[in-house]
């Protein structure tokens, strides 16, 4: 499952004008883009047989050569950990990841991850990743649920990993979100970086990388909002910080605000009690990847997947249901 030794990218007319270091991570984001800059520090990024600096600008139609050292990463141990496959073929996987486990090996996670269970289902996934990352295109929080696409083939990850960077894949997202919203749909878009509080945290910024938010409201309650969400951008946390900053977190959410901090706004004190019901109810964020669509690498045809609500969440909203329901029976 090594990384490729050599791969060669050809610059898009989108991309012209753009640093060589920010053209290699926006083609390959699951890669840090300190990561390029150092390769290209090593003289292994080359274009028309010279070695570049990182502030090179790349012109379209350019062929930008990339040599990956060998990994010093160790191998993943395989675990027989439960996967909810989806659908299967010989290049892709789609799955529907549970909340509460992690993607893949970082730090201070070596195992029990959704990448120890593909393992030990697979002998062979795609390498472009890394060792730590077999297959792995694109990542969801260990709170999210939902789905994801997973690579069997290096030829797969190249042409899936374009598509996330060119935004032609889509992912649509069901949130539950606090108080009512004044607009049916919106768009939020900011600059996201670390967060001077908490480096293991991100937040809205004056500079970093631009984040994009589509969202529509699919129901309103008394005090939360049920939202269909489309991302155009994929940065870390990027909905439940996007809504967070609205004013609107995520129900659930312990790191962006989405617990009981958010209970004191409401004026009835039996919403007070109704709400800690609910968050006894889900003990994360309720977030969950619902729709995934591309193009298939193989066929070129395109392809969409969804996944039903987890059955915490679902429950949620049932009981609102229920307690709205109840509320329009006793007014009548």
């Amino acid at each position: 499952m090594s990384f490729p030794n050599r791969i060669e990218l050809t610059v898009g007319s989108s991309e012209t004008g753009m640093r060589v270091d920010r053209f290699l991570h926006h083609r390959f984001p699951e890669r840090s883009r300190s990561s390029f800059q150092n390769l290209i520090d090593e003289s292994l990024v080359v274009i028309a047989g010279i070695s570049v600096k990182s502030s090179y600008k790349v012109t379209e139609g350019e062929v930008v050569s990339v040599t990956f050292p060998p990994t010093a990463e160790p191998e993943v141990i395989p675990q027989k950990i439960p996967v909810d496959i989806i659908y299967e073929d010989r290049d892709i996987i789609v799955l529907n990841k549970p909340a509460g486990l992690v993607v893949h090996p970082g730090a201070g996670v070596r195992d029990g991850t959704l990448v120890n269970g593909l393992v030990y289902l697979h002998k062979s996934l795609s390498g472009v990743g890394g060792r730590l990352r077999p297959g792995i295109v694109h990542r969801l929080d260990k709170n999210t649920s939902g789905l994801l696409v997973v690579a069997k083939n290096d030829e797969a990850h190249w042409n899936l990993t374009r598509q996330f960077s060119e935004k032609s894949a889509y992912r649509i997202y069901f949130a539950l979100v606090w108080f009512p919203m004044k607009e049916k749909e919106g768009k939020i878009e900011t600059y996201l970086n670390r967060s001077k509080r908490d480096r293991t945290m991100f937040a809205v910024a004056e500079s970093g990388r631009k984040a994009i938010t589509f969202f529509q409201v699919e129901k309103s309650f008394q005090f939360l909002t049920l939202l269909r969400v489309r991302l155009m951008t994929g940065r870390t946390h990027q909905i439940r910080i996007h809504l967070n900053h609205i004013h609107h977190p995520v129900f659930g959410d312990p790191e962006y605000h989405g617990r009981l901090k958010q209970i004191n706004q409401l004026e009835r004190q039996a919403d007070h009690q109704f709400a800690r019901h609910l968050l006894g109810m889900i003990p994360h964020q309720a977030l969950h990847a619902r729709e995934l669509g591309f193009v298939h690498p193989a066929t070129g045809r395109e392809v969409h997947f969804e996944a039903p609500l987890p059955p915490d969440f679902k429950n949620v909203l049932n009981a609102l249901e229920k307690r709205e329901n109840e509320a329009d029976r006793a007014e009548k």
